[in-house]
């Protein structure tokens, strides 16, 4: 199973998976993304089973239920984004419900049988961005530096009773899927003239523009087949990283001390 998959990463992953050979249950947000899946399947002739499922929405989540899964892919996700001194912190707190709370909710419901079976694997979908922050970002960004935390953790601790319960990470650098542009365009319908930013706001469009124009990626080809990668694994790694470049690149600012 993998959430969010009406759209970009989540899309392309479930199809590739699909293509394998893989039973694949490809859930989305709404309705309407799920439709629009589903005429896309049929004309690719794929064993794909496609329903609306709202990981925020406690019944929805309970779809999970109904199926014993191999595999569950967190794809699922949103972005805010805008300076911390002055966005409106429910912003914040939705974005850590969806990508944090909501995928770690559903987890524990695929893992009740995957425990019980021995046997079984959870992808959360972090980012790039969840090792190192980009300005006026910060929202995303703690979601994900949350997220990653998270599934490290729990890979542990189910690691100590479970050696066939797996738990890894998948962390995309950018990727022009339509994500990273309607992500930071969100602040911009609230921080308006009375913004302290406001007078360099024409300098933090042209910036984000120029830097994500350098390294968004044509393509998900690559992080596809990390996704395929670690959903096959029999003992997958924790950490599935791509482009290689920006991970690389990640690394190094790391080092030293970014």
């Amino acid at each position: 199973m993998i959430t969010g998959a009406g759209t970009g990463i989540g899309k392309d992953s479930a199809l590739a998976l699909a293509k394998r050979g893989h039973k694949v249950i490809a859930t989305t947000e709404t309705e309407e993304q799920s439709l629009s899946l589903q005429k896309e399947i049929k004309s690719h002739n794929l064993d794909i089973v496609v329903f609306k499922l709202d990981i925020t929405n406690e019944q929805d989540r309970k779809k999970i239920e109904e199926h014993d899964l191999d595999v569950l892919i967190n794809n699922a996700g949103i972005g805010e984004s805008g300076s911390l001194a002055e966005i409106d912190i429910n912003k914040v707190r939705h974005n850590f419900e969806v990508n944090v709370f909501s995928a770690f909710e559903i987890s524990q419901l695929a893992l009740k049988k995957m425990l019980k079976r021995e046997q079984g694997t959870i992808v959360f979908v972090s980012s790039l961005a969840g090792r190192i922050t980009m300005p006026f970002l910060g929202p995303y960004c703690m979601t994900k530096f949350a997220l990653s935390a998270g599934a490290e953790a729990l890979r542990a601790e189910i690691h100590k009773v479970r050696k066939n319960v797996h738990v890894c990470l998948i962390e995309p650098g950018g990727y022009h899927t339509g994500f990273n542009q309607k992500n930071i365009a969100k602040k911009y319908m609230w921080m308006n003239e009375h913004s302290v930013f406001y007078p360099i706001i024409d300098q933090i469009k042209a910036s984000e523009e120029r830097q994500f124009r350098m390294i968004e990626s044509v393509t998900t080809l690559n992080i596809v087949k990390k996704i395929v990668r670690a959903a096959e694994a029999k003992k997958p790694g924790l950490r599935y990283s791509s482009p290689w470049w920006q991970a690389f690149g990640t690394q190094v600012l790391r080092m030293f001390g970014k």
